[in-house]
């Protein structure tokens, strides 16, 4: 079991951290501000000056420190243009969801101090799960065009990215207490060395402990996690920085219905509170049919993970004009997820001597093997996934030019194990790491056993021109993104063609240019434009056993479709005006999306398989505005209209062919409008965010509209005096939903809402939230 001694280690270090140590005055870095810091001297920390080729827009630590403690990373964007963001709680610990631009998560590149996280295999994006939002200086998001320098496979719409902020150049000790709505429960404890050796080194570490109760229905979400970085100043312009981010987590999950449920059943239906029906009584020779009950019993709905980001930073200036970038990292990843309530016949086991499916066991001790049997079984997935960046910048005269190359091996483990349950739902093992059920053999009983190695690479180049007197800046890159996918299917028992074990291998490779310009035409006024080519390989799931992405032709297995990496070509055109009382940037943006990666009709197989299906055209508009505080207040506005069309119809079985061609593409609100009104003075701040989420499609066939809605933020905070050994105490009070909104987002997108096979289902907005954070240094 993964029980670990976490808290007694971390805050035995944090004491040694307390320690005194020689310290100098501030340097330029990433580091941490106050409550009214210096992002607050324009838009409330949403938005900076920018000088990018291309669309691109700003978090600071300003506006991240007045979040509330427990927020996760899709939180802290959602006020930005062309983003929409939601979580399904209001604390964020239990995830969430987000698109750019109508492209989802999974193909957008997110990195975590320059670390990919997007998964290996899916290209999923779990929010709760990789960073504190206590320890966040900066986030960012490049809506439509992935950065040139950027490592990833898997990005079609664009990147974002969260950096973590230094180390403090003083020695500090803070600590922090949250409570509120739901009965949440944080504590929070970090520890800064200030500088030593020589004013070279400084560090970090802090441990956080936190619950909190659904909102409906019963369960909680439980976290532990540590954050700790160094750096150690070399010489002038080199450093070496390191990173260690690591978090443990068990939640229940809400319960996501369909519309025909929502309706049915009301706002806060979710899983069964009991056990009941559990187990049968056993009795032999008589079939006993175990089903249990619907929906599902809440502990046997759960999400376990454990995650560890390590990165290094060797940054090392080899002379006026020449830096070389030295940068590895380490990502490890293990959980479950999905509902783990399910049942097992004994006599359905993998026979490894015929490879069929009528291996029998006793799995309830009555002397036969006639029955179906309540267990706990889910998707297990294991990844370690080294990597590294080498990356030189050159000047000369006016060109800035990066060069370097990314890799990184990832081995991706995937399996279904499944524990027994005793007659009150508890599964035996609630990670799925322990007394699990076995084959009639001795091996372990899987639901599905894929190992995946996927090889990735890149080469990237962007020579950065200044002209005019530096007015002008032209930028042109390449990168060529490459991933080979090794699968293997372990003969196991689950659907399609589990039980036969295969191996397939495939690569996916392009080239992809960009190219940009910025022209001040005067100090304050900016035009850009920027073309670039964005690209997503193939999941590794297009190689699965399970549907019909696979089958047997003369004994051997082959893909039934050869799926193709699907493209994206991303146009922005904009302007920018950067004066002393506000600052402006406005986007027009049109994509060119082929290739869409789906589950459609493959004619020449005759079956529904995960193919490309067809192409998508997406325009729009993207405007934000922050004002520099006027008597203390300003304000932070941005304004998205998002329009799409579906460029062919789509056939998903031989007799039916989608009327898709002139829809709009789902996930894609027609508009969203956002605005941040605050007021800092002093040690006192208070704000207000507002968003508005317009309509969207939940369906290709645009069958199920997902309703437009509004929702109001509130925070405030306030810093005392100094009392004592009590440095800067601080009371922060957070409000979400004001008005107790009701709202639905889609948990995925489905052919058309009347496939009862596979409805849209929804996660439903929280009712309004409250926390309250006392914070002191000492």
């Amino acid at each position: 079991m993964r029980n670990q001694p976490i808290r007694p280690v971390v805050l035995a270090v944090l004491a040694a951290l307390s320690s005194p140590l020689a310290h100098a005055d501030d340097r330029t870095e990433l580091g941490t501000v106050v409550i009214t810091g210096e992002g607050d001297k324009l838009g409330a920390g949403y938005i900076q000056p920018e000088d990018s080729v291309k669309s691109r827009s700003n978090v600071t630590r300003a506006s991240l420190e007045k979040s509330s403690p427990t927020s996760n990373i899709y939180q802290d964007l959602n006020m930005l243009p062309g983003v929409n963001a939601s979580s399904y709680d209001a604390t964020g610990m239990f995830g969430g969801a987000l698109t750019v631009r109508g492209f989802n998560s999974d193909q957008l590149g997110v990195t975590i101090n320059g670390v990919p996280v997007n998964d290996s295999g899916s290209f999923s994006v779990y929010p709760q799960e990789y960073v504190e939002n206590e320890n966040l200086c900066q986030a960012f998001v490049t809506q439509g065009s992935t950065d040139t320098d950027a490592p990833h496979v898997g990005a079609t719409g664009g990147n974002i990215g969260f950096v973590t902020c230094d180390p403090e150049n003083q020695r500090r000790v803070r600590f922090a207490q949250t409570v509120g709505s739901n009965e949440l429960s944080r504590t929070y404890l970090r520890g800064d060395t200030g500088r030593f050796a020589d004013d070279k080194a400084k560090a970090f570490l802090s441990y956080s402990h936190s619950r909190v109760e659904k909102w409906k229905g019963p369960g909680a979400a439980v976290r532990d996690h540590i954050d700790t970085g160094m750096r150690y100043d070399l010489s002038t312009g080199s450093y070496i920085n390191a990173s260690l981010l690591y978090s443990r987590e068990v939640a229940n999950n809400f319960l996501n219905p369909t519309l025909a449920q929502l309706n049915a059943n009301g706002y806060n239906a979710d899983y069964s509170p009991t056990f009941t029906p559990g187990h049968l009584p056993p009795v032999n020779g008589t079939a006993q049919n175990e089903s249990g009950p619907n929906p599902a019993y809440y502990q046997l709905a759960i999400n376990p993970f454990e995650n560890a980001i390590f990165k290094v930073d060797g940054i090392f200036q080899l002379s006026d004009s020449t830096k070389l970038k030295i940068q590895p990292y380490y990502w490890y990843g293990y959980g479950t997820g999905g509902t783990q309530q399910t049942t097992l016949k004994e006599n359905g086991f993998y026979n490894a001597a015929t490879g069929a499916l009528n291996g029998t066991k006793d799995l309830n001790g009555d002397g036969d093997t006639l029955d179906k049997i309540l267990v706990a079984s889910s998707s297990l997935t294991k990844t370690n996934r080294p990597g590294i960046t080498l990356a030189v910048s050159k000047t000369l005269d006016n060109h800035q030019i990066d060069t370097g190359v990314w890799f990184e091996r990832a081995e991706h483990r995937q399996t279904k194990p499944a524990t027994s349950v005793d007659q009150n739902g508890n599964p035996a093992s609630q990670w799925l790491d322990s007394n699990l059920i076995t084959r009639p053999d001795g091996s372990l009983y899987q639901g599905r056993d894929w190992d995946t190695i996927s090889t990735a690479w890149q080469f990237f180049a962007q020579d950065s021109i200044n002209l005019l007197k530096d007015d002008l800046n032209v930028t042109a890159g390449l990168r060529t993104p490459s991933v080979t996918r090794d699968f293997t299917n372990n003969a196991s028992e689950g659907s399609g063609i589990s039980n036969v074990g295969y191996h397939l291998k495939q690569t996916y490779s392009d080239v992809l240019p960009s190219v940009g310009f910025r022209y001040n035409f005067t100090p304050a006024h900016q035009v850009f434009a920027n073309v670039t080519k964005n690209f997503r390989a193939p999941p590794n799931f297009a190689f699965a056993p399970t549907g019909n992405n696979v089958s047997v032709v003369n004994g051997q297995v082959v893909l039934s479709s050869n799926v193709k990496a699907e493209t994206a070509i991303n146009t922005d055109v904009g302007y920018r005006y950067q004066g002393t009382a506000f600052t402006f940037s406005g986007t027009l943006f049109d994509v060119e999306y082929k290739d869409r990666q789906a589950n459609a009709y493959d004619p020449v197989t005759q079956k529904s398989v995960y193919t490309n299906a067809g192409d998508v055209h997406n325009w729009g508009t993207e405007l934000e505005l922050g004002t520099t505080p006027v008597a203390g207040w300003s304000v932070y506005t941005s304004f998205t209209i998002n329009r799409s069309e579906i460029k062919s119809n789509l056939q998903t079985a031989a007799s039916t062919t989608l009327a898709t061609q002139g829809k709009e593409f789902p996930l894609t609100p027609r508009w969203m409008a956002a605005l941040s009104l605050q007021y800092a003075q002093g040690p006192f701040y208070a704000r207000t965010n507002v968003k508005h989420t317009g309509k969207q499609f939940a369906t290709l066939v645009n069958d199920e509209v997902v309703p437009e809605y509004t929702l109001v933020d509130f925070d405030a905070g306030y810093r005392f005096p100094n009392m004592g050994w009590l440095k800067n105490p601080t009371i922060k009070f957070n409000l979400s939903n004001i008005f107790n909104t009701s709202y639905r987002v889609p948990s995925g997108l489905q052919p058309t809402a009347a496939d009862s096979s596979n409805p849209v289902r929804y996660y439903l907005g929280a009712p309004r939230g409250v926390a309250l954070t006392l914070q002191t240094d000492l």
